[in-house]
């Protein structure tokens, strides 16, 4: 009867060691990604008094500029949560749109701080279709045995028409 009490309450620190050892497993991590926000900087920023070079000094580079239409440059704040090895949902975003006039000037700015433009990206399959034909390994590897004096891949009759060389 003392032996098995003995075993049993290394049994059960053990046990509860694992436990805690795969509930930590299970905790929620929280990340920030992209532009760092500092509230009274980006209201720094006024329409008709910066420029391209204030806002650069001021908010840094920004995470993309538009490519058509009139200048834009985004700077994308994004909170994300996710459980142990879940994918990250966003919980909290800010996207802060500068938008120049010709000049080089601050002609507005724009604060959205909705989830509304986050878009959810799921590729189907593990592969990305194709044009063309559809060669197996044995094709890859023996598919040109054979091919080096075929008409028209060079390798032909020699030069032809007038020329140094032809005729």
């Amino acid at each position: 009867m003392r032996m098995q009490r003995g075993i049993g309450r290394p049994l059960m620190v053990a046990g509860a060691a694992a436990v805690l050892l795969l509930a930590g497993g299970c905790s929620r991590i929280r990340a920030h990604q992209g532009f760092l926000v500092d509230q009274l900087i980006v209201d720094s920023v006024l329409p008709g008094v910066d420029n391209r070079a204030s806002v650069e000094g001021a908010l840094g580079r920004p995470t993309f500029v538009s490519q058509f239409g009139p200048e834009r440059w985004y700077y994308v704040a994004r909170d994300t949560r996710a459980l142990a090895f879940a994918s990250p949902r966003p919980t909290d975003q800010l996207l802060v749109t500068v938008q120049f006039d010709d000049k080089g000037n601050v002609a507005s700015i724009d604060r959205n701080k909705t989830l509304d433009q986050v878009a959810n990206i799921s590729p189907v399959g593990d592969k990305t279709p194709t044009l063309g034909r559809k060669r197996s390994l044995l094709d890859e590897i023996f598919g040109n045995i054979g091919a080096v004096g075929a008409g028209g891949v060079g390798g032909g009759s020699g030069p032809a028409g007038p020329g140094p060389n032809g005729s």
